[in-house]
């Protein structure tokens, strides 16, 4: 079995419906990373030096590959990254090897076998 990984920054208002929404899509989880700061092409406001940026969360979703694309249009659906500039970004990158994953591939063979061979 391919995993990937689906790497989302989002705000953090919007990271528990993201994962929800990932989980129902076909995600077994997700490992998140909190108050990330970034910057897009327009700089971030501050206020007497204060940033006035919201807080991003990056969240990391380890995925097998055929459900990856399904899973990285409905992150995009609820974040709404298309809707409005500087709302976050999704991305997946191939993953070489994974350890730690057996329960997962577990649950996720008879999902791949019944729907993608």
């Amino acid at each position: 079995m391919h995993f990937k990984l689906i790497i989302a920054l989002v705000d953090d208002d919007k990271t528990q419906a993201v994962i929800d929404a990932a989980r129902g899509a076909g995600s077994t989880g997700a490992t998140i990373i909190g108050n990330a700061r970034g910057e897009g092409i327009k700089p971030t406001k501050s206020f007497f030096g204060l940033s006035l940026e919201t807080q991003r969360d990056v969240l990391l979703f380890l995925v097998e590959k055929h459900l990856c694309r399904h899973i990285l249009e409905t992150i995009e659906s609820v974040a709404q990254f298309d809707k409005k500039p500087g709302t976050g970004i999704a991305f997946q990158l191939d993953v070489e090897d994974a350890v730690g994953v057996s329960h997962q591939i577990q649950k996720l063979t008879k999902i791949v076998e019944e729907n993608y061979d």
